[in-house]
């Protein structure tokens, strides 16, 4: 058989959230599966590193894609011509989009319907397109994939899904992530905190992700306990960041706040090991990949207490009203000093780290892909 996949986020040196879950699922189907031809679709010169067998043939479609006109163009007009000229038999979109001017099978991954709920935190052109486009992607895909519970349940109520047209697959963590001792650990601190303890977010820089609240609750974390304690930022800026600036630069404790910017992957996993606890606290998330990833390195986390993100983290966290101040600082409080409290959520994390498996999750993406060829 003939699938294509829509790859045009495997960029290299810059996979965020949904490019990391591209690769990791294209990656395990291709070459998992030797029997059928997988075509990937970039919209731009391609990396051979996401190249994965002979079985993989990858193709380049204008124009480049990152601006809602020309999403449009690359979907309903590029990838339906390809669609149809290649007689492929499946298409698969692991980013939220398909082409709607093709009859071809499509199997469609929604990772979260923010735009929906915080429609002013996004560039007017890109939330219109998210707004008029996503439902009538739903009612053709022939299945959705979407990565919680609590995202299938926001698909069925925005959009009148059939709940049977949905599957919730879990994201994984890479391999890479998993525990230091304490040894290594205490190089991290010194490579990136000047030897002292710290909590750490990595994530983009956008409104939803809630950094204000997150930097105003550390530096009362501070002022509580004159501890030497930092907290790093991890992560490139999306759009606009100058309201985050603008709070930074006011508070007396921003001496403790490091932001590192983009970290590769190898320097990552480290810095997620080494910490005291993950401080992720968004108003909302599909899922929420950085909880997994600290919960394979065994670091606790801290989190809100909406959304999605109990039912990702379990009993391996600490939950916060992300709109209370207080409440985060306390939350910080708790996991720096209360070592049989840390302890506890470290030997939670060992048990359910299990849960967030990239190869179980490939394999049960297949078994959809499989259902829809046999159709």
């Amino acid at each position: 058989m003939k699938i294509a996949i829509n790859c045009r986020l495997l960029l290299k040196d810059k996979l965020e959230g949904i490019g990391w879950y591209t690769y990791e699922i294209s990656k395990r189907i291709a070459e998992n599966h030797p029997e059928h031809v997988f075509y990937f679709l970039f919209d731009r010169p391609f990396s051979k590193e996401f190249i994965f067998g002979d079985n993989v043939k990858p193709v380049i479609l204008s124009p480049q894609s990152r601006h809602p006109f020309l999403w449009y163009l690359w979907f309903e007009y590029s990838v339906s011509r390809f669609i149809k000229k290649s007689k492929i038999d499946l298409f698969f979109s692991p980013d939220g989009y398909l082409s709607l001017n093709t009859n071809t099978k499509t199997i469609l991954t929604i990772h979260d319907l923010n735009f929906e709920h915080y429609p002013d935190q996004l560039p007017f052109l890109t939330r219109n397109y998210y707004k008029f486009f996503t439902p009538k992607f739903c009612k053709k895909a022939d299945a959705i994939i979407t990565v919680s519970e609590e995202s299938k349940k926001d698909i069925i109520k925005q959009y009148n899904t059939a709940e049977n047209k949905i599957t919730k697959v879990y994201n994984g963590a890479n391999s890479m992530y998993k525990p230091l001792n304490n040894i290594q650990k205490q190089e991290i601190r010194d490579r990136y905190a000047g030897g002292s303890k710290y909590f750490y977010f990595v994530g983009s820089l956008h409104q939803r992700k809630n950094i204000t609240n997150l930097i105003k609750g550390f530096n009362l974390f501070i002022d509580k306990t004159n501890a030497n304690i930092k907290l790093l930022i991890v992560g490139d800026p999306m759009w606009k960041n100058n309201y985050i600036i603008n709070i930074y630069d006011k508070l007396p404790n921003k001496n403790n706040i490091i932001f590192m910017g983009r970290k590769e992957i190898n320097e990552l996993t480290k810095i997620s090991a080494a910490a005291i606890a993950l401080t992720f606290i968004p108003y909302f998330e599909g899922f929420g990949i950085p909880i997994a990833e600290a919960i394979s390195c065994h670091t606790p986390v801290i989190t809100s207490n909406i959304s999605c993100l109990p039912e990702i983290a379990g009993d391996t966290a600490v939950y916060v009203n992300p709109d209370d101040i207080n409440d985060i600082s306390n939350a910080m409080i708790e996991l720096s000093s209360n070592s049989n409290k840390r302890n506890k959520l470290i030997e939670n994390c060992k048990s359910r780290k299990d849960i967030f498996s990239w190869d179980r999750a490939a394999e049960d993406i297949w078994k959809i892909i499989e259902n829809k060829l046999k159709c």
